[in-house]
């Protein structure tokens, strides 16, 4: 699929040397020049897809979203092409943009989906959470480490079925990113142009709180120092964005459920890798499990109770 995908984006052409970023199953990323081409998921919900990829170049989002050059499909699997833009240093940790990232969640729950080519699908993160959940499930036995999986297993059952994937979601909501981390932001041009938010396969309507969750998350594991944490979500704030509350607020109450789902989401995941790899959970890992511990302690199961 690299090379195929690598002269897809070079127009038919042969394209010369090219960089694989990324061959996963659900997403396969080459950069050949200034471009890079993606290949999305094979079990793609191709009319979503296409809805995601037009609202990321429409011209409400100027400035908030890297728009795609082109579409397509490949060996049966849905393709589009993106400028390059340079991705978050790894080795520079004090640069990561942190206010601009509030600042972009801020503008894009600000605008309002009515406004996009549409229909604007829901935001996928509830069914991040299921699919982590189900890989969980199947990466079993996990027989190093059965109190962190009763931890995750019960903390999970402390959420919603919504926030499991597991029933509709509330009615109502903003446009959300979806997936947001830090490797979803670029600047463009490279290397120096404005931040923008990359990676719309997750994007649609739904809760704003989730966008903010996975900072949050790390925040309450201990992973994220208060300062960082505190210089995110003021600059959201200040920029107006609708989760966590107005500035000098107590966010929680917003942000809890999110936070939970994403710290669940994280510990699954990391849980199966480690049954795959046949390892023990590293220190990071195991903050993520501890915290599902501590949700499973003060929230036993909930399903029953209406979501918040």
């Amino acid at each position: 699929m690299p090379a195929a995908l690598a002269a897809w984006g070079a127009g038919g052409r042969a394209p010369g040397a090219y960089q694989v970023l990324a061959d996963r199953p659900d997403g396969t990323l080459v950069r050949h020049g200034d471009t890079v081409a993606k290949a999305h998921a094979a079990d793609s919900d191709r009319q979503a897809l296409a809805a995601r990829l037009r609202i990321a170049g429409a011209t409400a989002l100027a400035g908030v979203l890297l728009p795609p050059l082109r579409t397509g499909s490949l060996h049966g699997r849905p393709v589009s092409l993106w400028p390059y833009g340079a991705p978050v240093d790894p080795q520079r940790p004090e640069d990561a943009p942190w206010e601009e990232a509030g600042r972009l969640l801020a503008a894009l729950h600000r605008t309002p989906p009515d406004g996009l080519p549409g229909p604007v699908p829901p935001m996928r993160g509830p069914a991040k959470l299921a699919r982590a959940l189900d890989r969980l499930a199947r990466a079993q036995p996990l027989g190093t480490e059965p109190g962190a999986l009763r931890a995750v297993r019960a903390a999970a059952r402390s959420l919603p079925a919504w926030a499991r994937g597991e029933a509709p979601p509330p009615a109502g909501g903003a446009l959300c990113h979806g997936d947001l981390h830090l490797g979803q932001l670029v600047r463009h041009p490279a290397p120096a142009g404005a931040w923008l938010l990359i990676d719309v396969d997750d994007l649609g309507v739904g809760a704003p709180a989730w966008d903010l969750a996975r900072p949050a998350a790390w925040y309450a594991a201990g992973l994220l120092d208060t300062a960082t944490w505190l210089r995110f979500l003021e600059a959201y704030r200040s920029a107006g964005g609708p989760a966590a509350g107005p500035p000098g607020s107590d966010p929680w109450p917003e942000l809890d459920l999110a936070a939970r789902a994403l710290t669940v989401q994280t510990a699954a995941l990391s849980l199966a890798k480690a049954a795959r790899a046949g390892r023990r959970l590293d220190d990071e890992e195991r903050l993520m499990a501890d915290a599902c511990a501590r949700i499973a302690a003060l929230l036993p199961d909930l399903e029953s109770e209406p979501p918040p």
